[in-house]
């Protein structure tokens, strides 16, 4: 029997013909409200959390509360979670591999973790010590190693294909079971990131970007919301309390709500 949130399940997400669609959460009841929609895995956006616990986005999060958040959307789940861990919040492979193992302690099955600007051969080690942590202990986890070599614009424009492969079959070697591209849109390039690295490519949700079933027929098998729905909501929670706080009027806050009950009934089992 598999059971829906293990971490098999998740590997297995990621070796389908369709794409794995991930709406990222960021705090438990969007991660309970996503899979009430049908969501068959949940993976968190580290910005979407961070900004729900009063913390700026970019490595400043107490991995105390990445812990925390994680734990409280474990409980309320039952698909595969996966944890958004930025750079792991240590320069420290051993340390990195510590808190990747908290987190999968508490219930998640899958982390993303990022280079950034930082040089990719530490980005390896420590995929290489996280892989090294779930081998002595035990555990199967999903490494989705982020390469913002498009996010970042870390090199020139013509040479991030070349650097994405670079990058890619080096996470590859390290451990890493998928590769997220964020921030690359372009179908021919889609089409090379795919062929040239023997990974599960993950992209980011942007304008221009085709749609799921069309990245399917590229090789594409992740795709990722990021932190743009909890922006959305943010965008519309401005206007709304802005409306409010100068109109006063009922209508406001209360017109596109979802109904009390509807919520209430998320939680009820």
């Amino acid at each position: 029997m598999i059971i829906l949130g293990s971490a098999k399940t998740f590997h297995s997400l990621h070796h389908q013909s369709t794409v794995l669609r991930l709406p990222n959460a960021w705090d438990a009841g969007s991660a309970r409200l996503f899979e009430s929609l049908g969501a068959t895995a949940i993976a968190t956006t580290s910005a979407g959390v961070a900004w729900a616990q009063g913390y700026a986005d970019g490595r400043l999060f107490p991995i105390e509360s990445a812990v925390s958040v994680a734990a409280s959307i474990a409980r309320l789940i039952k698909v595969p979670l996966s944890v958004d861990l930025e750079n792991g919040y240590s320069d420290d492979p051993l340390a990195v591999a510590e808190h990747v193992k908290r987190v999968l302690d508490v219930g998640a099955v899958g982390i993303n973790i990022e280079d950034g600007t930082d040089a990719p051969e530490l980005l390896a080690r420590k995929i290489e010590a996280i892989k090294s942590m779930a081998a002595r202990d035990g555990l199967d986890v999903f490494v989705n190693a982020r390469t913002d070599v498009y996010l970042a614009g870390l090199v020139a424009d013509e040479m991030r294909v070349e650097e994405t492969l670079k990058r890619g079959r080096l996470y590859q070697q390290a451990g890493a079971d998928g590769l997220f591209v964020a921030a690359l849109v372009d179908i021919e390039q889609i089409k090379t990131v795919v062929a040239g690295v023997g990974l599960p490519i993950n992209l980011l949700a942007r304008q221009g970007l085709p749609d799921a079933e069309a990245l399917a027929q590229l090789g594409v098998r992740r795709l990722s919301a990021g932190s743009s729905i909890a922006q959305t909501l943010w965008g519309q929670a401005e206007q709304l309390a802005r409306g409010f706080l100068q109109d006063g009027r009922s209508e406001a806050v209360i017109e596109t709500s979802l109904a009390y009950p509807q919520i209430q009934a998320l939680f009820g089992r």
